[in-house]
């Protein structure tokens, strides 16, 4: 996955330099700032902290700090004010200590991968009009988490295929959830010329679960493109 995460940005950077070649002889930056009604997309590498919690009856869930990916598509509405999307995908090892309702069953230990999924709408606020500004950011979002757990037997399917012949597919139900978020953060931002820019942020998640509740710190870094 980190590879894959090296290449986008290598990607990236590659078409921010063929698009600041083009773009700054052409575009006049604003009077009131070269981010002023500018729309904007930037590749995210995200850094999310482990978390340890303490569930009921002596469950518990240990979760590792974990490298992941993402995008985002933001629009500067003033030099100081933006709005984006943003997806962020991470994939950290984990380890459940689940306790069984009878006393007599011994609990039962799982190590394995979760996948988490999270897509936010946040506005942000720039303290300065120029290219090197702090920032402050919140918004909600939506959360998918799955445990990568199967909680029951495969669910097995075949068919005759007219190319491949007799093909039979196995698909495992899991543990997961989709819950409703919200986050706050703060950063710096670097406006590096008039077409690319660069983004640092320290970010907490806030995601409701039935049982309680977790909080998520991540540490993101982008690099992208105004348009």
């Amino acid at each position: 996955m980190l590879k894959r995460v090296i290449l986008i940005i290598l990607l990236m950077l590659c078409s921010a330099v063929a698009v600041a070649q083009y773009d700054n002889p052409k575009r006049e930056r604003s009077q009131y700032g070269s981010r002023d009604g500018r729309f904007e997309t930037s590749v995210i590498l995200a850094y999310q902290t482990g978390i340890s919690k303490e569930g009921e009856g002596g469950s518990s869930l240990d979760i590792d700090s974990s490298v992941g990916w993402g995008f985002s598509i933001g629009w500067n509405w003033t030099e100081k004010i933006h709005f984006q999307y943003r997806l962020t995908s991470n994939e950290p090892k984990y380890e459940a200590v689940i306790v069984p309702e009878d006393p007599a069953e011994l609990p039962q230990t799982i190590e394995t991968k979760m996948s988490k999924f999270s897509h936010r709408l946040n506005a942000s606020y720039h303290f300065m009009s120029g290219g090197f500004t702090p920032f402050v950011t919140g918004g909600i979002g939506y959360t998918k988490l799955d445990s990568n757990f199967p909680k029951g037997p495969p669910q097995i399917g075949c068919w005759w295929d007219p190319w491949w012949g007799y093909i039979c597919f196995g698909e495992y139900r899991t543990f997961s959830t989709s819950e409703f978020t919200y986050n706050i953060g703060a950063g710096f931002r670097w406006d590096i010329n008039n077409a690319i820019f660069s983004r640092a942020e320290y970010n907490r998640e806030f995601i409701s679960l039935k049982n309680g509740s977790i909080d998520i710190d991540t540490v993101t870094v982008e690099i992208g493109v105004m348009f």
